[in-house]
């Protein structure tokens, strides 16, 4: 669910950064900006949908909305515990949003700042990595990887006489009379997102994006304004696009436009002219876009 799509300026039309991601009954809360409460009540969000809150880093537009939805968890006061990730460097920041106004702490809030490329958290759903980009401030892009299943073959156990009960058996021992599980079965790999925002490109932004079902990037400028661009720590949509067709990206999702253009489609123009060809979607406020299922 895409809350907001502007860069440092919100329009008319695009609010602040906020971007939800649903993942087997969790919510993780990316880059919540100015107004993100209101977008929460807009697309029919509510605070009891959030277990993670995942900031890039400490710039207005990706992050001053933190203020309105912690209070906001804590007044509608959220039965299980959420977990905030930022960058270490921005603790005072994080602090001071935290505790911007007078309020009545409830709900378990737990800080686990980032200050290194890794693993964040592993859960039966998911592993939470981060990765270090290359912004005017410490920045971090954060990627969500599914661990790989198994596919029973139905071809495969008719082959080996498997049935009934000694389906499940097989799946629960890895053998049976002989047969492996790798005889009647085939890897499924696990589904792939990363979250990329303010960054010039380096070597993080293609980490997080290689392979990946779902990017969500920032194309902050035109490629015309490539200078502009290095200069504020930004990427373009020719660039960003690049990025997701070396890396395999099956869907690719711009986002954070700068209020000097008015003509969306441009952007969707120039990252198809840079080579991408997989789908491809100029994200505007409360848009859906579902994870691709499974190849």
């Amino acid at each position: 669910m895409v809350l907001g799509t502007a860069s440092q300026v919100p329009t008319r039309h695009r609010n602040h950064n906020g971007y939800l991601l649903r993942w087997d009954g969790e919510g993780l809360l990316f880059d919540p900006g100015e107004g993100t409460q209101r977008q929460m009540l807009r697309a029919g969000v509510a605070a009891h949908d959030l277990h993670r809150i995942c900031v890039t880093h400490f710039h207005g537009d990706h992050s001053l909305g933190l203020a309105g939805v912690i209070q906001r968890i804590n007044l509608d006061r959220v039965p299980h515990e959420v977990t905030a990730h930022y960058p270490a460097s921005g603790q005072r920041f994080f602090d001071r949003l935290r505790h911007a106004t007078a309020y009545r702490e409830t709900v378990a809030l737990t800080e686990v700042p980032v200050d290194d490329d890794g693993v964040l958290a592993a859960t039966p759903s998911y592993t939470l990595e981060a990765r270090r980009l290359s912004h005017p401030v410490e920045s971090f892009g954060y990627r969500l990887v599914e661990p790989d299943g198994r596919r029973i073959l139905p071809e495969r156990l008719a082959e080996h006489g498997i049935r009934g009960p000694d389906v499940g058996r097989i799946q629960r021992d890895g053998a049976l009379r002989g047969v492996t599980l790798d005889d009647v079965s085939e890897v499924r790999r696990g589904q792939r997102f990363a979250f990329v925002m303010d960054t010039r490109l380096c070597e993080g932004v293609g980490a997080l994006a290689e392979g990946c079902d779902l990017l969500v990037i920032e194309s902050t400028f035109l490629d015309e304004d490539e200078r502009l661009a290095e200069d504020h720590g930004h990427l373009t949509a020719g660039q960003a696009a690049r990025v997701a067709r070396d890396a395999g990206v099956r869907h690719l999702v711009l986002t954070h436009f700068s209020q000097r253009y008015s003509d969306p489609g441009e952007f969707e123009r120039q990252a198809r002219a840079a080579g991408f060809d997989g789908d491809l979607t100029v994200a505007y406020d409360l848009l859906r876009v579902p994870v691709p299922k499974r190849r």
